[in-house]
């Protein structure tokens, strides 16, 4: 694949409330990502006058990482509705959950809102669907280390459930005995791809981590 064969994507990462200190490096992971990859490259700002429809055009994916608080205004959200109704791709990572909770559409985007997590601790992630090319990276189940996030509602009805832990195997999970952790939906006229992991510098060097997010940009750009 040449450059001009590559397509872009726009990484967000503006907090108004908690600020991740592993956004550097997520940013960082995601432009490597890119170049090893060969396959996208990825602008990135805390800009938020750029989400408007003329500025998110040339981006088969828009990517919130870590995001936080009432991080749009309301014309900057219309730009993102824009995006999305005209087939725009959106990618929300860990804290993404938690932002916008003035607005209803912003959350059923991601799927859910984060309510609150327990200490960051080890579970068991299974993986659900596990032909779905999003969870390709992973085995059947694996050990991880995160925040467990705690959501308002269970999105299952509404998505693609493809990674969820069991609160049996750690202390402070409050959505029972079905707790979906990552998940994807086409929504608006766009598709969006949600996952909770991604708490620590240390899941953007994990490559079955970065291969899911990979795959979750290229489903939501609608290229395989």
């Amino acid at each position: 694949m040449d450059d001009q064969e590559k397509f872009h994507i726009f990484v967000f990462s503006k907090t108004v409330s908690y600020r991740h200190d592993s956004i550097p490096a997520g940013i960082k992971a995601l432009k490597q990502l890119g170049v090893s990859t060969n396959r996208f490259t990825a602008e990135a700002s805390e800009d938020s006058s750029l989400i408007n429809p003329d500025f998110l055009s040339q981006f088969k994916a828009v990517l919130f990482l870590s995001t936080s608080g009432e991080f749009l205004t309301k014309e900057q959200l219309h730009g993102l509705k824009a995006y999305v109704s005209n087939g725009g791709g959106f990618v929300g990572i860990h804290c993404a959950s938690s932002g916008m909770r003035s607005e209803s559409w912003y959350g059923e985007l991601v799927g859910a809102y984060f309510t609150d997590h327990p200490q960051p601790q080890h579970s068991i992630v299974k993986v659900e669907n596990k032909d779905h090319v999003i969870v390709s990276g992973f085995s059947e189940e694996f050990e991880w280390f995160d925040e467990w996030y705690n959501f308002t509602w269970n999105p299952r009805d509404k998505v693609t459930v493809l990674l969820s832990t069991d609160e049996s195997l750690y202390q402070g999970g409050k959505m029972g005995n079905d707790h979906p952790l990552a998940w994807c939906r086409e929504f608006d006229g766009g598709r969006s791809f949600y996952t909770a992991l991604g708490h620590f510098d240390e899941a953007f060097q994990n490559e079955a981590f970065m291969t899911h997010v990979l795959n979750g940009i290229l489903w939501v750009a609608r290229l395989v």
